[in-house]
Parts: structure tokens; sequence; C-alpha cells
């Protein structure tokens, strides 16, 4: 008989307790201190900031972002406030609230995310870093995460401005050999408490039959592809690095739109998961709605916390 006792969905990592598993990815609800503030009031367990950059960016050209019946496409272009702006927002944050604030970095340069890196530390604030080495939408920028020199070079020079546990956002990855090679670049730093996968699958195309035209400007067209679209390969990633990174976290991002792709995400691995397209459109009562449909699952199984089934997806 199922167990239908209360769950219980905190989740304990990074050397705290957060009171759920879920949260916004970065880039969603998260520009604004009044977003920020809305997903802080929400069924959120944490938030995370917007990517910032050093200085302010407003961005790629409208339109930039196109729902879809299975998702979003979109280019924005890493539009943020500018790191001054979040690392304000970070020393005003009540931390008491028992929720953990997350601050996604992604400099335009190795100097930028490590003069934002420094810059944190001396704050000495207890905001944790989730350092974005993914952004597949900033012409002229490619993904750091692609690069395995560059990734090896930009994590041994994180650790040394960084001095204490820190996460980055990664690209998808499709070869099981690519897998392997980043894991191994990962697991040199021991202070790289998480990984989050994933970031959207980049350079897609949508088209608009009616109007025989692409669906965004930027890029021609080319966009990140977020929602449905990259549920399978998100949980391939999350899968993959928690069998490879014994010892990290990972975080699952990537088509949940309900509890069932919250709970697929942790029966693959997942510490804890970010919402994206989905928060986008429903806003963050969207929280409360998932959290609620994760539980019910939860119960119907006979699961009374995270960890009963955390990582414990069969194969055939």
């Amino acid at each position: 008989m199922p167990d239908f006792s209360p769950v219980d969905l905190s989740v304990t990592w990074l050397g705290r307790t957060m009171p759920g598993c879920l949260y916004n990815a970065s880039g969603v609800w998260c520009r604004e201190e009044d977003e920020l503030e809305a997903v802080r009031a929400s069924a959120a367990a944490a938030l995370i900031s917007k990517s910032a950059t050093l200085a302010p960016r407003e961005g790629n050209p409208e339109p930039r972002y196109h729902r879809t019946a299975l998702g979003s496409i979109n280019s924005m272009g890493l539009p943020n406030r500018g790191f001054a702006y979040y690392l304000d927002y970070a020393r005003r944050y009540d931390y008491a609230c028992g929720k953990p604030l997350f601050l996604s970095l992604s400099g335009m340069t190795l100097e930028d995310n490590l003069t934002m890196l420094r810059t944190l530390a001396a704050a000495g604030l207890p905001a944790i870093p989730e350092i974005n080495l993914s952004c597949p939408n900033v012409p002229g920028k490619p993904q750091l995460g692609y690069d395995f020199v560059a990734t090896t070079e930009a994590l041994n020079a994180f650790d040394q401005a960084w001095p204490g546990r820190y996460g980055v956002k990664l690209p998808p990855y499709f070869d099981q050999a690519h897998f392997a090679a980043m894991a191994e670049i990962l697991n040199r730093h021991p202070r790289l408490a998480f990984v989050t996968c994933i970031n959207s699958i980049g350079n897609g195309l949508v088209v608009d039959i009616d109007s025989e035209a692409v669906a965004i400007k930027p890029k021609d067209g080319l966009g990140g592809l977020g929602g449905d679209y990259v549920l399978p390969t998100a949980l391939a990633n999350v899968r993959e690095f928690y069998r490879l990174l014994p010892g990290k976290d990972i975080v699952g991002c990537g088509g949940v739109r309900s509890g069932r792709e919250a709970f697929m995400h942790i029966l693959a691995g997942a510490r804890a998961v970010q919402v994206g397209t989905c928060l986008y459109h429903e806003g963050p009562a969207a929280f409360a709605r998932i959290a609620a449909e994760l539980a019910e699952l939860m119960q119907a199984k006979g699961y009374r916390k995270l960890d009963d089934f955390r990582g414990r997806l069969r194969t055939l």
C-alpha cells in the first residue's frame, strides 16, 4: 500500500537546508529586484540572480523570445543590470529567510569573472556564485563549456579568486566522450560543489510558416531552445554527471513544467531543480503548483523524502 504520510521536500546541501527543492533558472524572473523578491516570496526554496556581466547590458534586439507549442526559443543576449546591482541586492538580502541566494556570473572575459568573484569574496556575503559557462546567445562570445582547455584555465583561476564553494552552469553535452572529459576536469576542483545541467540547447531555429520568416531577430533567427524540447537532453546530462561527479551535487534544469518532470530530474540524480520556461509564462505561482504535484506523486509512490528516490533511476 502507498504511504500517504506527509512528504518532506527539503534539501540539505552546501552546508544549509532549503525548505524545498525548486527555484528559478537564471534568466527568468530575476533581472530586477522586484522580480527576485517575488521569487523569494513564492514557494521557491531559493533564488538565483540574472547572469551578471561586469557592466550592464541591454541584450539583443527584439523580438528575442518566442513561445512555441513545445517550449520556447530565445536569444536574449545577457540583458542585465550589471554586477554591482546584484551585489547590492545581495548585501541587502534577508538570509534569515532560509532561502539561499545564488549569484549567476557570466563575464564577457575571464578577467571579468575573476573581478566579480574577488569583489564578492571581499564583501564577505553568504551568497553562492554559479558561474555561467554556457550562454549560447551572445554574438561573438563562444560557450566556454565547449572548450575544455579554456574551461580548465578558467576553473583554475576561479579557485584562486574565490575561497568558498561555488558552482557552474554547463551547456548540454551529447557525446559520452564529452561527458567523461568534462567530468575529469570538474573533479579536479574540490570546492566546485555543484553543476547545473543544462542551459538551453543553442542555435535552434523556429520558422513561422505564415510569414515564412524566422521567429526571433538576433543571429538571423538562431536561438536557445527551452521547455519540452530539452527535457530528454537535460535528464541525460543530469544522470551522466550524477554518475561521473561523486561528491558533487547536480542541479537539474530543463523542461520542468509539472511535478512529474521535477520527479524525473531527481530520479536521475538532481539535488535541486530549476524552473525556466514554465516560470516565464506562469510566474512565481508555478512553484507552489509544481511542489504540490511533486508531493502528490511522491505520496502515491510511497516516498516520504527526496533521498528515497534520488539517483535511483533503473536501467533495463
